[in-house]
Formats: C-alpha cells, sequence, structure tokens
C-alpha cells in the first residue's frame, strides 16, 4: 500500500492486486471477499463433495452456532430488498408485518407474494475442513461455515436420535463428535444435501496442544449476529417502501436507481400496491386470521422466487437452502 505520491507514482504499472480483486468479486458465491468464510465448490453438473468438523463454541461464547434470518426477493419496481431480517434478534421486522398482513388477507394473489418475499434461514459455525478435493489448499484450516436447516438436521438428529439403539453424541466435540461427509447433488435445478452423512465417531486430535491451536483459530458467532449486522427498522421500512413502491420516490440517493422510463411503471404498481395492502389491513383483524411469522406452512428452505417476487409471484417450492445465495442475489441486484 502506497503511502506517499512518489510510491504511488512507482507503482502504478502494477495493478495486478486489482485484476485479482476483480476476478474475485466475480466468482458466484457468498463471502467471497471475506477468506474467513469457506463453501464447498461444484462442478458443472452441480455437484460437490467435502469433509468438514463442526467446532465447539468459539471461547468466552457458548452455543457452537448462530441463526441468521434474511429477505430476499424483488420488488415490483424491478429493485431488490436484501435485507438481514430483524426477526433474528427476537425484535420486529417490516417485512415479517408485511407479510403477515397479506397472509391474513386470505387472497390468493396476496398468499403469493408472502411465500416469495418470506425470510430464510442459515446457520453458521466454525468447521475444520478435513478434505476439499477441490481447493485443497484449505484442508487443516478453520473456516466459518454457512449452512442450512438441511444440514443442522443432520447435526441435531445426532444429539436427538429419532430411534433408542441410535448413538446419541455431540457433533461439535473435540473428542466425541465426528467428521461431516458434505456431498452436493443438483436436483431440479437446485442443490441437495441429502447424501450428506455424519461419519464415525473419532477424536479431531489426541494431541492437547493442536486442539488448543484449532480452538484459537475460530471466530466470533455472535458477531455475525451483533446488533451492528442489522439496519434499524426505519431504514429497513424505507428500503422496503422503495422496492415495493408503496410511496412516490423521494429526492435521495434511491432515487438514481429508478430510470425515468419506470417511473409510470412505478405509479402503477404503487397503485396495486396500496390497493392489495388496504384489503389486507381490513383483513387483518377478521376473526381467526391466521397469524404467522413469514408463512409457517412452508419449510425455511424453501427458496424465494426472488425474480418472481411480483404482484403476479408463483412460489416455488425446492430441495435444499444453498442455492439461495445472499450474495448472488446482490450481484443480480447490482448492489
Amino acid at each position: 500500500m502506497a503511502k506517499s505520491i512518489s510510491e504511488l507514482r512507482k507503482a502504478r504499472g502494477n495493478f495486478e492486486s486489482l485484476t485479482k480483486e476483480i476476478e474475485k468479486q466475480n466468482k458466484k458465491g457468498y463471502d467471497k471477499e471475506d477468506d474467513r468464510f469457506w463453501q464447498c465448490a461444484v462442478d458443472k453438473a452441480g455437484n460437490g463433495s467435502a469433509v468438514i468438523r463442526f467446532l465447539p463454541a468459539p471461547q468466552g461464547e457458548d452455543i457452537p452456532w448462530v441463526k441468521m434470518y434474511t429477505h430476499g426477493f424483488k420488488g415490483p419496481t424491478g429493485k431488490w430488498y436484501i435485507e438481514n431480517s430483524r426477526t433474528t434478534l427476537g425484535e420486529a421486522d417490516p417485512v415479517t408485518e408485511l407479510n403477515n398482513e397479506l397472509w391474513s388477507s386470505k387472497v390468493k394473489e396476496n398468499e403469493d407474494i408472502a411465500r416469495a418475499q418470506k425470510r430464510k434461514l442459515n446457520y453458521y459455525s466454525n468447521v475444520l475442513i478435513i478434505s476439499d478435493p477441490a481447493n485443497p489448499e484449505n484442508e487443516g484450516k478453520v473456516k466459518l461455515f454457512r449452512y442450512g436447516a438441511k444440514i443442522f438436521e443432520k447435526l441435531n438428529a445426532a444429539m436427538e436420535p429419532e430411534f433408542e439403539d441410535d448413538p446419541r453424541f455431540n457433533p461439535f466435540d473435540f473428542w466425541e463428535g465426528a467428521n461431516f461427509r458434505l456431498k452436493i447433488t443438483r436436483v431440479d435445478k437446485y442443490a441437495n444435501f441429502d447424501k450428506s452423512s455424519l461419519a464415525a465417531q473419532t477424536p479431531v486430535s489426541d494431541d492437547d496442544a493442536e486442539l488448543q491451536k484449532i480452538w484459537d483459530q475460530c471466530a466470533s458467532l455472535k458477531a455475525i449476529i451483533a446488533p451492528d449486522q442489522f439496519k434499524s427498522y426505519e431504514e429497513l421500512q424505507k428500503r422496503l417502501n422503495f422496492v415495493l413502491a408503496t410511496s412516490a420516490p423521494g429526492k435521495n440517493a434511491e432515487q438514481s436507481e429508478v430510470s425515468e422510463e419506470d417511473q409510470d411503471f412505478i405509479r402503477q404498481q404503487s397503485n396495486r400496491t396500496a390497493d392489495r395492502l388496504k384489503g389486507a389491513s381490513k383483513a387483518k383483524d377478521a376473526p381467526n386470521a391466521e397469524q404467522f411469522d413469514d408463512v409457517p406452512p412452508f419449510d425455511v428452505d424453501e427458496k424465494p422466487t426472488a425474480a418472481k417476487a411480483s404482484a403476479k409471484s408463483t412460489a416455488k417450492q425446492v430441495q435444499d437452502e444453498a442455492d439461495d445465495d445472499l450474495e448472488y442475489l446482490r450481484t443480480l441486484a447490482g448492489e
């Protein structure tokens, strides 16, 4: 890093670092810019495999995972809403409140919109990379791993087995845990983890010094869901209004995101959205109106149909959660 004009002048012909950064940012995947994170690479057919070990809670923390809820959908304006949900913190979130109103209206069109806007659940844990055939340089490293409910169900099944004669153990334990054989296949165009499984129980190492070294590398999980990782309710509401065109675009930085050609379309959609919300408000206080945390009749791993999140959107259920990648959505959104 240059610290003076003379140093900058001498380095002006060397921009290899810039081209590497462009290449890195152009790669599909989440958290590529943060080398603390790891994801299993897949081939052109959508298949991939690796062996990882879920690690204990970081030092000073009690739980070896954290849960994060997010929303990722496209509004009638053609703009994207991609944000962490404040329901992660146990607080009110404008999208969840809107979805409650839409679902309570008992109108199919509103229910379809609520499905498309439903929140997405992900877990985060520290893992030790045992085997990574696609990127062997990762082996032996400790990384943060983001995964969905399907994988968590397999970990939970070890802690709370369905049958009495199945072994009951903590898969996050250094000594009595087990390696996780991650296997990704492509089913109906989406990533599927059904073939993933826990191996036999085995210690990570018999050397306490080696275990300490591994443990020291674990990143804080609480930091991932710290309050500063979330926008305020007011900021989220403002973004939601803009994406859904529930109010006229104000004279702010966000206004530049909409071309002049789109203004008439946005105004039309704004009227439709206002009518939609008016109908939802009338229905939400109706007797026996169903209240829900987003859309409970549907599995949390259902892939949000982000590209179809409009007044005429149709929900699409999928096999698993990994293909719904937050950074990929940000790439699509051009943000």
